[in-house]
């Protein structure tokens, strides 16, 4: 029987497959490639319409069928849902991690028997003799290959109480009109964009910025989730549209153009 194994990301799916490699092992992997930290969540197991609209809005000239390629995601969790191997959903302390568990801890909430974990801890990035942050968010692909090979040992079921309460939080996060997702102090907190956008103005330059090395200091500071560069150049876009800041050059780019405040 196969293990197919769940992973948020292209880049968990590549550290991931390395670590297969160097334990010898072939199993399928799953890759969920949906940030789920953002956006609406409402329709998303019925349907891409409300999700590729929103991402068609963060990435407008990203050039991608985003209709298609959430389709192919849905089709490929009711094939894991219709079929018999056991799963393993990896996941760290992240939002957007914690919110893929959930998602298919009630996707397989009807056979809870096939639902496997691989827990990552912050303590496992941690150089040795360093000290520990055991609040540091962490994602499947920040793990390197031989630490994620090390864990095909430590694949533990589910308890069906678990993936119950599991299953119920994805139920009830899908309902909730939240724009933001945040992983804090291991429950999610609802923020908007509004409440992003004011951290953004409270980071901005007064002179003209490369936009580039403003994201690269403002991601490690947005906190409870990974805001990655693409969600935060969207927000940049809203904020100039506005009149709350200046943007000049390809604002879909965040290489080609450059900000300051209004």
């Amino acid at each position: 029987m196969n293990t197919f194994h769940v992973v948020c990301g292209d880049i968990a799916a590549q550290q991931l497959r390395a670590a297969m490699a160097q334990a010898q092992r072939a199993d399928p992997v799953l890759v969920l490639r949906d940030d789920l930290a953002i956006g609406p969540l409402r329709e998303i197991d019925e349907n891409e319409r409300q999700r590729a609209a929103f991402w068609q809005r963060v990435h407008p000239g990203a050039g991608r069928d985003y209709a298609e390629e959430l389709r192919e995601e849905l089709v490929s969790l009711q094939r894991l849902v219709e079929g018999d191997s056991a799963v393993v959903c990896w996941h760290g302390d992240s939002a957007s991690d914690q919110l893929t568990l959930r998602r298919v801890a009630f996707m397989l909430r009807n056979t809870p028997a096939r639902l496997n974990e691989i827990v990552l801890r912050g303590s496992d990035l941690a150089m040795p003799g360093t000290p520990q942050d055991a609040t540091r968010r962490t994602s499947v692909g920040m793990y390197a290959p031989e630490v994620l090979a090390d864990r095909f040992t430590r694949i533990a079921p589910i308890s069906l109480l678990r993936i119950g309460r599991l299953s119920l939080e994805w139920r009830a996060l899908k309902q909730v009109n939240t724009q933001v997702r945040r992983w804090v102090n291991n429950t999610f907190e609802g923020a908007t964009f509004a409440e992003i956008d004011d951290q953004i103005l409270a980071m901005a330059p007064v002179d003209w910025t490369p936009m580039a090395a403003f994201l690269g200091e403002a991601m490690p500071r947005i906190e409870g989730f990974f805001a990655t560069d693409s969600f935060l150049l969207w927000r940049c876009r809203e904020l100039g549209a506005a009149g709350r800041l200046a943007l000049r050059g390809d604002t879909t780019a965040p290489a080609a153009c450059d900000l300051r405040l209004e």
